[in-house]
C-alpha cells in the first residue's frame, strides 16, 4: 500500500481535531519531500465534508496554513541550493533544461504574477516553486501571490466537490445532454488558443 493510500485509509478513519492535523501535516510536509498528492488529498477531504468528518471552511483554513509551509519550504530550497541542484539528471526528467530556462525566463517576465499561475499546475508545481526561488525572488512575493491564489483555488475546490458530490446523477445526464455544444465550445477554444500561440511566436520570430 503508498503512502497516499495509507493517508487516505486512515483519514476516512478520524473525525474532527485528528483529521484536521493529518491534513494540515501531509500538506506541510510535502515541503519536506513526503510523496503527497496535494490535490488527491484536498479532494477527498472535501468529499470528507460530506460525511461530517471535517467542515469546509476550518478545512480550506488548515489546508490553507499547510499548502503556504510547503511552498514556502520548496522555495526556500529553491533560494539556498539554487539552479545547479535543477539540472541534476533526476531533476531534468521533471524540468528539462530547455524548458527550464524558459520557464525563468518567463518568470523573469511576468515576475510575482507568475506565482499566481504556478498554484494551477499540479504536477509541475514543486518544480516551478524551486525554479521561482532559485532566481532570488522575495518571499514575500510568494505569500502574497501564492497564497493569494491559494485562497482561490481551495474554496473552489472543496465548494465544487461537495456540489458535485450529491448531484452525480443530474450532472451526467446535462453533460449528456449538451455534450455537442459543448465538445463543439472545447474545439474552438482549442482553435482559437492555437492561433492566439502561433501569431505570437511570429511576432517573436520577427523581432
Amino acid at each position: 500500500m503508498s503512502l497516499m493510500e495509507s493517508l487516505t485509509a486512515f483519514l476516512e478513519s478520524l473525525q474532527g481535531a485528528p483529521a484536521y492535523a493529518l491534513v494540515f501535516g501531509a500538506l506541510a510536509g510535502s515541503g519536506f519531500g513526503l510523496p503527497v498528492n496535494e490535490d488527491l488529498l484536498l479532494m477527498l477531504a472535501a468529499a470528507l465534508t460530506l460525511r461530517g468528518v471535517m467542515d469546509p471552511v476550518p478545512l480550506i483554513a488548515v489546508a490553507w496554513c499547510g499548502i503556504l509551509i510547503a511552498d514556502t519550504l520548496i522555495f526556500h530550497w529553491g533560494r539556498r541550493f539554487g539552479a545547479p541542484l535543477l539540472r541534476h539528471r533526476y531533476a531534468a526528467r521533471v524540468l528539462p533544461p530547455d524548458r527550464l530556462e524558459k520557464v525563468q525566463a518567463r518568470m523573469l517576465r511576468w515576475g510575482p504574477a507568475y506565482l499566481c499561475a504556478v498554484r494551477f499546475m499540479p504536477g509541475m508545481r514543486s518544480a516551478m516553486l524551486f525554479a521561482a526561488g532559485s532566481l532570488k525572488m522575495p518571499y514575500r512575493h510568494l505569500w502574497l501571490c501564492d497564497g493569494g491564489a491559494a485562497l482561490v483555488q481551495l474554496p473552489l475546490l472543496v465548494y465544487a466537490v461537495r456540489y458535485v458530490g450529491g448531484r452525480w446523477e443530474s450532472i451526467v445526464e446535462l453533460l449528456q445532454a449538451w455534450r455537442w455544444p459543448l465538445l463543439g465550445a472545447l474545439a474552438v477554444a482549442i482553435v482559437i488558443a492555437w492561433a492566439w500561440w502561433r501569431m505570437r511566436a511570429s511576432k517573436t520570430a520577427s523581432q
